[in-house]
């Protein structure tokens, strides 16, 4: 088979043009030419709801052609209505609606499972439907819009959806279908990937822009060459990062040089969510609660970010004779630094509890 290199991404949930989420898929498709890739694979909510689809469609043509590839995609819960029979995406565009009438290029077979509010036997049967037909001639690919149920997620690493299942499949019911990727959409939250049973693999990709702040971390697609296994591809795309700084009185450190630092080390695009808490000694940092507040504005004043400023100022219960007596007592008994730390942030929590 000739070299065949493939972008698999899902859950943009396009909603407005020229927004982060219309910028997300203008850089994938640059990284689609870049990377030399021959079909870009979308596994359903390409758009956030069917209207949407109404407004981007004409965006979309122009952003889809003459691209050097194909793309292939299907329906997901999000956006099931926003392919009509007849609707125009573009000459290299291939939506598949069909379980059982692929897209077929050289060497390859794509095929779709595009979302239906089915679980259980039903899909088991649709599957089995494919026993027959999925032949070992070509590479077998399936998109797949759905909850893999062999996978240990929580309802926030599928966005905003609800409480129901959403096609809910196992790793078992792929198994003697020829099936060599499926490629699969739904799960936001990270790339993640699984064996099936005869070979080939499960992917989820996660979302490659920040949907909800649920989504955080740098933000990922897969890209792999046919008879390779997927491979995680980070983007530089917006996504939120929960950063969480623990001040520690105990340690000689300057607090405003160690948020800046941390800070520093995030990805340009990401919008963070920084939570500073611990303690500090204003007499030793010569600097009181609301300074270090004002120089943490400082820092952060040209970042997208929320605060939660949790950190306290413990200089009264340093000064504490009881405190300093303890103090003097650990450092005779020769503990090491983590048993010290342990115990003094036992006894800082316990005596707040006194003044409180």
């Amino acid at each position: 088979m000739n070299r065949v290199k493939i972008l698999h991404t899902a859950d943009i949930h396009l909603k407005d043009y020229q927004d982060d989420r219309w910028e997300t898929l203008r850089k994938l498709v640059e990284v689609g030419k870049k990377e030399e890739i021959e079909v870009l694979a979308i596994s359903g909510d390409l758009f956030d709801k069917g209207i949407d689809a109404e407004a981007l469609r004409p965006r979309i043509r122009e952003l889809f052609s003459k691209t050097g590839f194909k793309v292939v995609l299907i329906p997901g819960n999000h956006d099931i209505e926003s392919y009509k029979s007849g609707v125009y995406f573009g000459e290299d565009v291939e939506i598949i609606s069909d379980l059982s009438k692929p897209y077929e290029a050289n060497d390859l077979r794509i095929w779709g499972f595009p979302f239906e509010d089915i679980e259980g036997e039903e899909i088991l049967r649709k599957l089995g439907s494919l026993r027959n037909i999925l032949k070992t001639d070509k590479t077998n690919i399936l998109l797949y819009h759905g909850e893999l149920l062999d996978a240990f997620f929580s309802r926030k690493d599928f966005g905003k959806e609800g409480a129901g299942r959403y096609m809910p499949v196992k790793l078992s019911y792929f198994k003697d279908l020829n099936i060599d990727y499926v490629l699969a959409g739904h799960f936001h939250s990270k790339f993640e990937v699984w064996e099936l049973e005869d070979g080939g693999y499960f992917v989820y990709p996660g979302s490659p822009v920040s949907i909800t702040r649920r989504e955080t971390g740098r933000r990922k697609v897969n890209i792999f060459e046919i008879g390779k296994p997927p491979e995680e591809y980070p983007l530089d795309t917006p996504h939120f990062e929960e950063v969480d700084i623990e001040l520690d009185p105990f340690k000689d450190e300057d607090p405003v040089k160690k948020i800046r630092e941390e800070l520093e080390a995030i990805h340009p695009d990401a919008n963070i969510l920084l939570r500073v808490t611990g303690y500090i000694e204003s007499s030793r940092i010569n600097m009181s609660e609301s300074e270090l507040v004002c120089e943490i504005n400082k820092i952060t004043e040209n970042k997208p970010l929320e605060i939660d400023f949790g950190f306290r100022d413990i200089h009264t219960i340093f000064e504490d004779d009881l405190f300093k007596d303890f103090r003097n007592k650990l450092e005779e008994k020769g503990f090491d630094d983590r048993k010290k730390k342990r115990l003094l942030d036992l006894t800082v929590k316990a005596m707040l509890g006194v003044k409180l």
